[in-house]
């Protein structure tokens, strides 16, 4: 495992913000921390790299114990920070170099690095221009830049799409792609579960400081896939339909919204065809009817009752 926690535990006074939390992510993964914010997902990450002091609990980082090791993950791990690291008195040019610098790199390597970092995050043509001049967008990406230019083993992405515009959002999340294509492990925490979904191999749910659930996308889904559910456009709206479909042995539930009735059945009761009689028996038509798989929107609901950005 590239990252492992066991227990770990963060307390700011009564308030117990990481709970004997339980991670192992293995090199070539992206993992994502999904969860409301104020989850957890951010402290998880500061412990991970040693801002934040652990008040229980271990953490190994390569296999070795951090404490005391810091400095020797540390120069193995790229951070994205939630909160822009950048400087804005420098040219993003000279960020990096900045920060390549902080990392031991020199010299010729140094300028190819930052060469390929500005290529990579698409700001080539911005390498003389001060980020202050830059979009907020492009303040992200720039961001990202500077937590690759040493080309870590180990990146870790906090909230990285916050606040930008979709263009930017596309090509950061293509970047997180690329990367992991060439080999990076990547911590991705994010509350758009759109992203997670699109991105991660691996997921933990995180809700109040705790882990509700983990596994892969699969695996999570699988917890709420004791029910099959279909969505039925009708050509018009019969009230009494919906009372009818609930007397269908098997259904467990039925909605109606405007012409659309969606309708929740036991797994695999097999009842799609007595539905739709149902629906033509009541004198009105069926104009689409399509199934609706899980996602994790509906794995995060399932389990914590509540909507991801509640």
């Amino acid at each position: 495992m590239l990252v492992e926690t066991k227990n770990l535990v963060k307390r700011y006074g009564d308030v117990l913000a990481v709970d004997n939390v339980n991670l192992q992510i293995a090199e070539g993964e992206i993992f994502g921390l999904l969860g409301p914010n104020g989850a957890g997902k951010t402290t998880i990450i500061n412990m991970l790299i040693g801002l934040t002091k652990v008040d229980g609990g271990e953490i190994a980082i390569f296999g070795k114990k951090v404490n005391g090791n810091r400095e020797d993950v540390s120069s193995h791990i790229g951070i994205v920070p939630q909160e822009l690291a950048i400087y804005n008195d420098l040219t993003a040019a000279e960020n990096l170099a900045f920060f390549g610098k902080l990392y031991g790199i020199k010299g010729k390597l140094l300028q190819e690095r930052v060469t390929e970092a500005l290529e990579f995050t698409g700001l080539s043509d911005k390498r003389k221009i001060l980020p202050k001049k830059f979009s907020g967008g492009m303040k992200r990406r720039l961001n990202i830049a500077c937590a690759i230019v040493h080309q870590p083993k180990l990146i870790i992405m906090d909230e990285p799409t916050v606040g930008i515009d979709p263009q930017s959002r596309n090509h950061i999340l293509s970047s997180v792609q690329e990367l992991h294509s060439q080999g990076s492990t990547i911590i991705y925490t994010s509350h758009y579960m759109e992203e997670v979904e699109e991105l991660c191999t691996r997921v933990a749910i995180m809700d109040e400081g705790r882990i509700i659930a983990q596994g892969n996308k699969d695996e999570l889904k699988e917890l709420v896939s004791f029910e099959d559910r279909i969505v039925v456009e009708v050509s018009t709206v019969n009230f009494t339909l919906v009372d009818e479909i609930k007397r269908i042995g098997g259904v467990t539930d039925c909605f109606l919204a405007e012409n659309i009735l969606t309708i929740h059945m036991a797994k695999n009761s097999h009842i799609i065809g007595r539905v739709v009689d149902a629906i033509t028996g009541a004198g009105t038509e069926v104009v689409t009817l399509s199934a609706e798989k899980p996602t994790l929107e509906s794995v995060f609901l399932t389990l914590t009752g509540k909507k991801l950005r509640d």
